[in-house]
């Protein structure tokens, strides 16, 4: 029993040592969105308030968990008067829906720098799965504090109708389909 307790305590020290936790650089990171307007333009927009959190016992992440919250209320499309609609009931209903969610349940390496990232959508109320790339564009030593930092690009496209956002606005008005873009930076723990 005791070589039992032993090899399980050094599988799970073992494990932990592998283990990566890399935390979000706020001050390099973006979360945006797109959408088209009248057929013919693009509005684009971000949240200014989120956190993200990533860990991987693999050192090309390709088992990496990808956890992000969103504060509804932070939304910026540089416009106050679109900022406060979007915020009411008729799209994201900010009081009754204050943060959006994602959580990982997979991350697929596809190509040197590129994954297929699918993961748990919460928005509005509603969780869905979604489909998102993400771009692995290096690693670097941060020159003041130290720190190992890696950068993600992840994008993908989501339909506001799936979460029942904007359910009365006609997509002729505003599109369905939401282009995502997150340019983030994280810092190794």
């Amino acid at each position: 029993m005791k070589k039992l307790t032993l090899s399980f305590i050094a599988f799970a020290f073992a494990v932990s040592a592998f283990a990566q936790s890399w935390s979000l650089d706020k001050a390099h990171s973006k979360l945006g969105f797109g959408v088209t307007h009248l057929m013919i333009s693009t509005v684009e927009g971000s949240f200014k308030s989120f956190d993200a959190k990533i860990t991987s016992s693999k050192e090309d992440f390709s088992d990496a968990v990808i956890e992000l919250t969103a504060e509804v209320n932070s939304i910026n499309t540089d416009n106050e008067q679109r900022d406060g609609h979007l915020k009411g009931a008729d799209f994201f209903d900010a009081e009754k829906f204050p943060t959006i969610t994602f959580k990982s349940t997979s991350f697929k390496k596809k190509g040197k720098n590129t994954y297929t990232l699918v993961g748990n959508l919460t928005l509005h109320g509603v969780t869905k799965p979604v489909t998102l790339e993400a771009t692995f564009t290096g690693t670097a030593v941060h020159p003041y504090t130290k720190k190992t930092i890696g950068a993600f690009k992840v994008t993908g496209t989501i339909k506001r109708s799936d979460f029942g956002v904007g359910a009365g606005t006609p997509s002729a008005v505003v599109s369905d389909e939401v282009t995502i873009t997150a340019n983030t930076e994280f810092a190794k723990d």
